[in-house]
């Protein structure tokens, strides 16, 4: 009789084990999407630092407590509303995200894939911890074009300009 139980207990704890990996491999190569989806909106035209840039944004604001945490709700931040469709989707509100390109109003779709692919494996490594990064910002949470003057930048310390963006740490209270 301890046997049987023994050996069903067993055999509930593999399959669960397995479902859990399945679920983390999930997880990862959706949040490995929308990172790669941000860099790729925001820095494709930028070299290797300017991508890796915003990728150091991204996973700095997830593990940042003013942030959500996750890097699909960090990339996706922002107020949304019923579309008028009236299907219950929620949409961004135009103009009122924290990375413009999600609620711009302009198409989402990727164009350039070859470029789109080889981000992919970029933020797959990094998701998946097979490769760190360096951030090169400092902490950066913020950045913003260089033709642009948001009233935010006052209130945070800038840290490092690449190419046409310049990057600011939101230093924590004390």
């Amino acid at each position: 009789m301890i046997e049987a139980l023994l050996l069903s207990f067993l055999s509930i704890g593999e399959p669960s084990f397995a479902a859990d990996k399945v679920a983390l491999d999930a997880f990862q190569k959706k949040e490995s999407y929308c990172l790669a989806e941000n860099v790729y909106h925001e820095a494709r035209n930028q070299p290797a630092a300017g991508q890796m840039a915003v990728i150091s944004v991204t996973v700095n604001r997830k593990n940042d407590l003013r942030f959500p945490n996750t890097i699909c709700e960090v990339v996706k931040q922002g107020p949304s509303r019923p579309s008028w469709k009236g299907t219950g989707e929620m949409i961004p509100v135009r103009h009122r995200c924290q990375f413009s390109w999600y609620c711009d109003g302009k198409s989402d779709k990727v164009y350039d894939v070859e470029t789109f692919n080889s981000i992919l494996l970029l933020t797959d490594a990094i998701v998946d911890g097979s490769i760190k990064i360096l951030d090169i910002t400092e902490g950066a949470t913020h950045y913003h074009a260089d033709y642009v003057n948001p009233s935010w930048a006052k209130t945070k310390t800038k840290t490092i300009e690449i190419e046409d963006h310049i990057f600011y740490r939101w230093e924590t209270a004390k």
